[in-house]
């Protein structure tokens, strides 16, 4: 069995090309189970984020794990595979587990230390395990690093004052227009993101504050939090011609605002306009750029403002490496003595056995003895056993770690005259993969 991480993020691929293969929430089950039926895929979970696309899996075999896995996007996205090729990085066993690791706490994000990303992985987590795509490994490797990530946030504080996307956006509009006093801000969305967003224009001293959703209910909660007005959606372009700054983040899969009208609403309008898309896929028009007086950033154009502003979580991070490497060695090694785990149940069997058959010929060989009294012996018969066992139990657990494990294990198997089917979790694989 192998851990094998695949995917691609804000460091190896452009936005045009994140913005492709996101999983729609919608989907994410029936991705689950269809990856599973690839040949070596043995359990998987997929996070689909803003800024990612990865599958953690357990495999067979590491070669062709890795050809499958890149099939299944392939297929799934329906793109040719030497074209999505350039954009993936695989990591394998220790690697992949120090990714993910590093992934959950926030610390491989966009926005360094943020804690959003730690939701979305309990959530791609859940819905995997809810679907039974995932067994004895990844069940464990998951609760492991959410629990970690929570503590890092606990007590590091890495997240505190983090510079998030909706931080860089107002950032970039001070930088275009100075001081954002009498600005006419227009927000279209009323998800996470654009709550972030309007926190952080609202802590600027923004009055003049739009939220425009299309479920115009929603769009009211998220206004009222912030004295905000609320637009309609049918109306959209009649709010933009009087805006300065537009903030989109909505989970349209298609651009909600388009170059055709675009150009012909700044040909009406006076001034300049500030359009930041922090959606994806991008809910701007990558051609309305070209629009004169049209200023638009998209998540990427971001990145600048956010790494300037992320030294001082930099340094947390470094110190937090030594800790991330323990965890993960702590991971493999628990890994590891679930060989050894039907060894241990067979040695105890055996031992129990034994117990069985003195205690029948004792009862034998002293027909007088009371229940009471019969009792007590097999209770203190296991109490011996347990004792024998527990030193040579502990050692083969260290043996199960060490470099020439397979060959210690095999001699204390020897010694104590055991079979040691050692094949109970690719049994559980097998069983998870036809009971999906």
């Amino acid at each position: 069995m192998f851990i094998l991480t695949m995917g691609l993020n804000h460091h190896t691929a452009p936005i045009d090309i994140r913005e492709k293969l996101v999983f729609k929430e919608t989907e994410e089950e029936m991705a689950l189970v269809t990856l599973l039926q690839e040949k070596s895929i043995l359990e998987n979970v997929i996070i689909s984020t803003c800024n990612r696309t990865e599958i953690v899996a357990v495999v067979d075999q590491l070669h062709t794990g890795r050809y499958y896995l890149k099939r299944f996007m392939a297929n799934w996205f329906q793109m040719d595979m030497e074209k999505l090729e350039p954009y993936l990085f695989f990591y394998e066993e220790n690697l992949a587990v120090n990714h993910l690791y590093n992934v959950t706490a926030g610390l491989d994000s966009l926005v360094l230390g943020e804690t959003q990303i730690l939701g979305q992985v309990k959530h791609a987590f859940e819905v995997a395990k809810n679907t039974q795509t995932t067994g004895t490994l990844l069940n464990k490797l998951f609760r492991e690093v959410v629990t970690f990530a929570k503590k890092v946030h606990h007590f590091t504080k890495i997240n505190e004052n983090a510079v998030s996307v909706s931080y860089a956006a107002v950032e970039v509009a001070k930088k275009l227009y100075g001081t954002l006093e009498n600005k006419k801000i227009v927000l279209i969305g009323a998800g996470e993101m654009s709550e972030l967003a309007l926190r952080n224009l609202a802590g600027s001293g923004i009055q003049d504050i739009t939220v425009i959703n299309r479920t115009k209910t929603k769009g009211e909660t998220l206004a009222n939090q912030f004295q905000a007005k609320v637009g309609r959606y049918e109306e959209l372009n009649k709010h933009l011609l009087l805006a300065d700054i537009v903030l989109v983040s909505t989970s349209a899969q298609e651009p909600i605002i388009k170059h055709m009208d675009m150009q012909l609403l700044m040909e009406r309008k006076t001034g300049s306009m500030l359009v930041i898309d922090i959606g994806l896929p991008r809910n701007v028009e990558h051609d309305c750029s070209a629009i004169p007086n049209f200023h638009l950033y998209d998540i990427d154009d971001l990145a600048g403002v956010i790494t300037a502003n992320s030294t001082k979580r930099q340094r947390i991070v470094s110190e937090l490496e030594e800790t991330i490497h323990a965890e993960v060695q702590t991971f493999f090694e628990w890994e590891k003595q679930l060989g050894v785990v039907p060894v241990i149940r067979e040695l105890r069997e055996k031992a129990l056995d034994m117990q069985e058959v003195t205690m029948a010929s004792l009862e034998n060989k002293l027909p007088g003895l009371t229940e009471r009294e019969y009792v007590q012996i097999g209770k203190h018969m296991k109490s011996i056993i347990n004792q024998m066992l527990k030193q040579p139990i502990s050692e083969l657990k260290e043996m199960s770690v060490e470099a020439e494990a397979d060959a210690s294990i095999d001699h204390f198997k020897r010694i104590f005259g055991l079979t040691g089917e050692t094949k109970t979790l690719e049994k559980e694989q097998a069983e998870t993969r036809s009971n999906a």
